[in-house]
């Protein structure tokens, strides 16, 4: 609920656009934190942009590891 405050803050400080952005297993908070601050606190958004990518991070062992990453764009439709 936390981001989802952040981002209702932005919007409400005048930003027109907020990314939100996750990796992994959290891909799926940052889908929920769009979509409610979407529907259930301003309704006068759209998705704008969806990015999914791919990154490789190290491991501490120093073996490759491919983390999926996504980037959300909300924007106010004018």
């Amino acid at each position: 609920m936390s981001y989802v405050l952040a981002c209702v803050t932005l919007f409400n400080k005048g930003a027109e656009e907020v990314v939100i952005k996750a990796r992994g297993r959290l891909i799926s908070r940052a889908v929920d934190v769009a979509e409610i601050t979407r529907h259930r606190f301003i309704t006068d958004l759209e998705v704008k942009e969806i990015i999914i990518d791919t990154t490789t991070v190290k491991t501490d062992k120093g073996s490759d590891l491919n983390v999926s990453t996504i980037d959300i764009t909300l924007a106010k439709v004018d």
